[in-house]
C-alpha cells in the first residue's frame, strides 16, 4: 500500500473519531452551533471515503480505454467532496433558521465545548499532515481533505466563542447564528474545492513557479548538444501525473540515435525533479524554428 493511500485511509479513522466527539458534544448540550459542527465531521468521513476510493482508482495502470491513466479520479473526488460539503451547509442553515425562530439555552455547554475543543486539535493536527504530504506527494485529493479540515477547525473555534459567548450573556440566539455563520463558511469552502478541482479536469496548466522549473530544466539538460531551441511547451496536471510536451528543434544533419539520444537525456532531467511527468519531446529540424520559447545553448 502507498504511502498516499495510507493516509487516505488514515482520513477516513480519524474523520470517524472526531465526528464521535463532536457528536458526543451535541449530545450533551444540544446547541445548534456544535451540532452544525458535527455535521461537519460527518461531511469529512464521507468525504474521506470518496479520496480512497479515487485514489484506488488513480492507481490503475493505463489501459486500452484509458491509454493516460486514470490519475483524474481524484479530481473527481474533490468535486465530490465539494458538493457534499454544500449540502451539510444548506441542512444547517435549516436547522439554524428554526432555531433562530426559537432560542434555548443548551444543557452542560462547558464540557460539550471541552470536548469539541478537543476534537479540533486533533482535526488541526491531521490537517497539517494531510497537506505536508499531499504537496510533497502531488496528491490534489489529500491536499483538498486537508484544506477542508482546516476550514473545519477554523470553523470549530468560531462555535466555541459563539457558545462561550452566549453562555456568558444569556443571549441564547447566538448559538443558532452561529450555527448559520458556520454553514456559510462552509460553502465558501465547498466551492473552493469544487473551482480547484474543475481547473484540474479542464486541464489547467502548472503554476508559472513550476514552469520556470521547468524551463530551466530542459534549457540545461539540452545544452552542450546540436539542440537549438524548445518551443510550444505545454503542461497540465492530472491527479499526481505532471503531462510535459514540447518541441526541440535541432539540425537537419543530426542522426535518429543523436537526438534519441538528447531526449532521453532531457526527459531524465525532467523525471529526476518531478518523479510522476509523463515527457513528450517531438523532434523538429532547424528550417521549423520559431526563434522563441527556450532559448538552449550549444
Amino acid at each position: 500500500m502507498t504511502r498516499v493511500m495510507k493516509l487516505a485511509f488514515g482520513s477516513v479513522i480519524i474523520g470517524l473519531l472526531v465526528m464521535g466527539l463532536k457528536a458526543v458534544a451535541w449530545w450533551l448540550t444540544g446547541s445548534l452551533a456544535l451540532m452544525s459542527d458535527a455535521l461537519e465531521s460527518l461531511v469529512n468521513v464521507a468525504a474521506a471515503l470518496a479520496v480512497v476510493i479515487a485514489l484506488r482508482v488513480a492507481e490503475r495502470p493505463a489501459d486500452t480505454n484509458h491509454p493516460y491513466g486514470h490519475h483524474k479520479a481524484e479530481f473527481f473526488s474533490a468535486v465530490l467532496e465539494g458538493v457534499l460539503i454544500a449540502i451539510a451547509a444548506l441542512f444547517i442553515l435549516r436547522e439554524a433558521y428554526g432555531g433562530f425562530l426559537a432560542p434555548y439555552a443548551p444543557e452542560a455547554p462547558l464540557g460539550g465545548m471541552l470536548i469539541n475543543a478537543g476534537a479540533s486539535l486533533i482535526n488541526g493536527a491531521w490537517a497539517w499532515v494531510l497537506i505536508r504530504a499531499g504537496r510533497a506527494h502531488r496528491s490534489p485529493a489529500l491536499v483538498a481533505d486537508g484544506k477542508h479540515l482546516i476550514t473545519d477547525v477554523v470553523s470549530s473555534v468560531g462555535v466555541l466563542i459563539g457558545v462561550g459567548l452566549a453562555l456568558v450573556t444569556g443571549w441564547w440566539v447566538l448559538d443558532p447564528i452561529m450555527a448559520a455563520l458556520v454553514a456559510l463558511n462552509i460553502l465558501w469552502s465547498g466551492w473552493g474545492v469544487i473551482k480547484h478541482s474543475l481547473s484540474g479536469l479542464m486541464d489547467e496548466a502548472v503554476s508559472e513557479e513550476e514552469l520556470s522549473q521547468i524551463r530551466e530544466i530542459i534549457a540545461l539538460a539540452a545544452s552542450g548538444g546540436d539542440a537549438v531551441e524548445a518551443h510550444d511547451l505545454r503542461t497540465r496536471h492530472a491527479g499526481q501525473v505532471t503531462f510535459i510536451d514540447f518541441h526541440l528543434v535541432m539540425p537537419g544533419t543530426t542522426t535518429v540515435d543523436e537526438a534519441h539520444m538528447l531526449c532521453d537525456r532531457i526527459e531524465a532531467a525532467l523525471m529526476d525533479a518531478l518523479p510522476d511527468a509523463r515527457v513528450t519531446i517531438h523532434v523538429e529540424p532547424e528550417h521549423k524554428a520559431k526563434h522563441s520559447g527556450i532559448v538552449v545553448l550549444s
